[in-house]
């Protein structure tokens, strides 16, 4: 008889990453595939990544155990729906079902950043209170506190990167002024760095070395504005870890540099602050890994619409998030 399995998969605007996870949390296949737009492209890459991944661990889909799916947007984990998913074209789409559906499969679905926080506190071997904040097309955090998330009343735990505190009090999509996404985001960087392009940290070190003080300027307030963003985490939450993640942590030790050196200034400034030793909270998600994939595996096992399947024996109970 095969070893139980659990997919897990991250779906993300441009990509979508999957996994097959065993009892004992370990990656035994992974694939990656090129996202498609709209409620019916997101299910087919959705039925694709798991078909592949059957393909891969040479077995039936329906010998899989379960499904996770980590997705942005505002993520309704009773209802099994995502709304709001604009970088996905989706306004809403009840995933849990429909993808149910097409594969018969107990589905679950959760936030991608929370996703991923729940991962990286696996893979990297975090206990205690964990804060993963994500430095991507936006700006968001998740959080897991003794292995299990918090996901907040209403789903919208972590949602820092709408919090109106920066002083250059730029307008945000959400209509607010100042929210730490103007700054410290891609999305930022793209409205605000225009000369970038479609993907501006991949050049923006670049330019700011070649002596383009706009670049310079972004990359300044990117720094000021992560490094606002874990000292909120820290006074807020007050975290053993927070762990760095998204797309932007690839600048790589400049921006970490940076971040470090800004938080050890406010420190010296502050003997309040310099107790809570802020930056020696910090850590980087390694570069290739598959954390919210990972973690979206994780928090499958404990979810579907079917009724509720044994957690796996390898996996703590207490690190699965069941509902």
């Amino acid at each position: 008889m095969s070893a139980p399995l659990h997919v897990g998969m991250d779906i993300g605007g441009s990509k979508t990453e999957a996994v097959a996870l065993d009892d004992a949390g370990t990656v035994v296949a992974s694939t990656r595939l090129p996202s498609e737009q709209g409620a019916e492209g997101v299910l087919r890459t959705a039925e694709q990544a798991v078909v592949e991944l059957a393909r891969r661990t040479g077995r039936r889909v329906d010998e899989f155990v379960s499904v996770g799916v980590g997705i942005p947007g505002q993520v309704d984990r009773d209802r099994g729906e995502v709304r709001y998913a604009y970088n996905l074209g989706i306004e809403l789409l009840p995933l849990t079902e429909r993808l149910s559906e097409r594969t018969g499969l107990p589905v679950g679905i959760d936030n991608d950043v929370t996703a991923a926080a729940i991962g990286a506190a696996h893979l990297m071997g975090l206990s205690g209170t964990v804060a993963y904040l994500n430095l991507g097309t936006g700006l968001a955090a998740g959080y897991v506190v003794d292995g299990r998330p918090l996901r907040g009343a209403h789903g919208v735990a972590g949602e820092i990167g709408h919090l109106p505190v920066d002083p250059l009090a730029r307008p945000c999509p959400c209509g607010q002024r100042g929210c730490l996404e103007t700054v410290a985001s891609g999305s930022a960087l793209k409205a605000y760095w225009p000369a970038g392009g479609d993907h501006p940290g991949r050049i923006l070190l670049a330019a700011a070395d070649a002596g383009d003080e706009a670049a310079r300027t972004a990359l300044d307030n990117l720094v000021r504005g992560a490094s606002a963003s874990v000292r909120m985490l820290v006074l807020t939450l007050d975290p053993d870890t927070v762990v760095i993640g998204g797309g932007l942590r690839l600048l790589g030790a400049r921006l970490f540099d940076g971040l470090r050196d800004t938080l050890e200034n406010w420190s010296a400034e502050s003997p309040f602050l310099a107790r809570l030793e802020l930056s020696g909270r910090v850590q980087v998600l390694p570069e290739d890994s598959s954390a919210a994939a990972v973690g979206a595996a994780l928090a499958g096992a404990g979810d579907g619409p079917a009724a509720p399947r044994p957690v796996p024996s390898g996996i703590d109970r207490a690190r699965v998030p069941l509902r």
